[in-house]
């Protein structure tokens, strides 16, 4: 049954032979495809493994769990420093993708490998992170705050706590928290819609 979706994403303009391909090369080591973020996903038994992601100058697949891939190609990519597992592989061009589909096609299978083998991705700047005075004066007088932002998963804490730890004046930093608060009630990351 066609995803409208998928189909939406697949007619894009940006990337779109690009994406095509990466596609057909993910779909035949054995995913199930949807889409999250507006991005084609592809998962095994339900826990995503890879993205395409089509940004301005590039595109590729971004690996959830990519840290924990070997890269004897030396192929992967730390978007930020503050990325701690996804792992990405630039493309700008179809002919580089199709010219890269065995390595691709391999880094693949290893995602695949580390999602069965049930690794997970040491999150240790959960436990690092810096409660800015105003996140811990607002966790103290809001009890519905504390209970949802420590219920939120560590990559969107992490999120929020870049973000608010990210303005210089104290102020700034309030008004950010009383913005992000109802976001944070829903259960949703800085980026989730």
């Amino acid at each position: 049954m066609p995803d409208s979706k998928v189909d939406a994403l697949l007619n894009k303009t940006n990337w779109h032979d690009e994406r095509r391909k990466l596609r057909d090369i993910i779909l035949a080591c054995g995913l199930t495809e949807t889409v999250k973020w507006n991005q084609l996903c592809y998962t095994h038994e339900g826990a995503n493994v890879v993205i395409i992601f089509c940004l301005k100058d590039y595109c590729g697949p971004g690996f959830f769990k990519g840290s924990l891939l070997d890269d004897p190609d030396g192929v992967l990519y730390q978007q930020t420093e503050n990325a701690q597992a996804t792992r990405l592989i630039r493309f700008t061009s179809l002919a580089q993708i199709t010219q890269s589909e065995k390595i691709l096609t391999d880094y693949i299978h290893r995602a695949i490998a580390v999602e069965k083998a049930g690794l997970k991705v040491d999150f240790k700047a959960k436990h690092d992170l810096d409660y800015p005075a105003e996140l811990l004066d607002k966790i103290d007088q809001d009890p519905a705050f504390k209970t949802a932002f420590e219920a939120l998963t560590p990559g969107r804490q992490r999120g929020y706590m870049l973000h608010f730890t990210g303005a210089k004046q104290s102020k700034t930093r309030a008004a950010r928290i009383e913005k992000a608060r109802p976001g944070i009630l829903a259960g949703k990351g800085m980026q989730d819609r």
